[in-house]
């Protein structure tokens, strides 16, 4: 027995916390059970989401980040707390933490800037995770998908597979379209140019008749006279796009049926070509 209590001795100071070796036993075990708790909050966090649909992704998953942020904050301080020496450092430190936090806050303030903006697009939810945003870049004018809406930095992806990364500051404050569906329609347009001496009436069933084939006659807002020559007239059919995203393709397909339709019907091929679309 003597012998058992003498090992228990030896262990206890071993990991001393005052000790070189157990302050680093310490070190390790405070740093194994903050990466578990992260871990655990993030698959909570994907088991919420993946059985709750009505759980507003973009909110969750930022607060994910903030907890994980506080688990190792608060890692930091209980260990920092426990080992005398650092303590020690920390009373000596104290004197400064005036002028440091200043130095800190002048040199962070575009990062503190970033997260406060992040905060803020999470209470006021200007966009969501999923939405189509058309914003500025140094490219010019892009429109991509939020992809992720992190404690700095929202992230788009565009269709060709670039990503567009914005400063939570800037995504805040620019002037941003939010071009998912239900937010609003969009309009398109496509110039239809015959002969003069076709059937322009005719010609403008036609069209609207082709478009709403593909899109719903819903979608359609009519096919109107823009311009009249010696030679040519000109119809310029219009429509609703569903989506921003797919916008271009719906335009093609809508222009492709109208090819065929007026090849059927024989529209203007009274004079020496076909109509054509643009």
């Amino acid at each position: 027995m003597h012998d058992t209590k003498g090992w228990q001795h030896e262990l206890l100071s071993f990991i001393r916390p005052d000790d070189p070796v157990g302050a680093l036993v310490y070190l390790v075990l405070f740093v194994a059970v903050a990466l578990m708790l992260s871990r655990g909050l993030r698959a909570a966090v994907h088991a919420a989401l993946s059985k709750e649909a009505h759980i507003d992704r973009t909110a969750i998953n930022f607060m994910q980040q903030i907890g994980t942020v506080l688990i190792w904050l608060v890692a930091i301080i209980l260990y920092a707390h426990l080992i005398p020496q650092l303590r020690a450092v920390g009373t000596a430190l104290l004197a400064g933490a005036g002028v440091a936090s200043v130095v800190i806050g002048l040199a962070a303030q575009s990062t503190l800037g970033n997260l406060v903006a992040g905060i803020s697009m999470t209470i006021y939810r200007p966009f969501r995770l999923g939405d189509i945003l058309q914003v500025s870049a140094p490219t010019g004018t892009e429109i991509g998908t939020v992809d992720k809406i992190s404690l700095g930095y929202t992230t788009l992806r565009v269709q060709d597979g670039r990503f567009v990364v914005l400063p939570n500051s800037v995504a805040a404050s620019q002037v941003s379209l939010n071009l998912s569906p239900g937010i609003g329609r969009w309009p398109v347009s496509i110039a239809i140019r015959l002969s003069r001496d076709a059937d322009i009436e005719a010609a403008g069933k036609l069209a609207i008749k082709a478009a709403g084939e593909v899109m719903g006659e819903g979608a359609v807002s009519g096919c109107f006279l823009t311009k009249v020559d010696a030679t040519e007239a000109q119809l310029e059919l219009r429509f609703q796009a569903s989506d921003a995203a797919s916008r271009d393709l719906q335009r093609a397909k809508v222009m492709l049926h109208l090819d065929q339709q007026f090849a059927a019907a024989g529209q203007g091929m009274a004079a020496t070509q076909r109509p054509t679309f643009a």
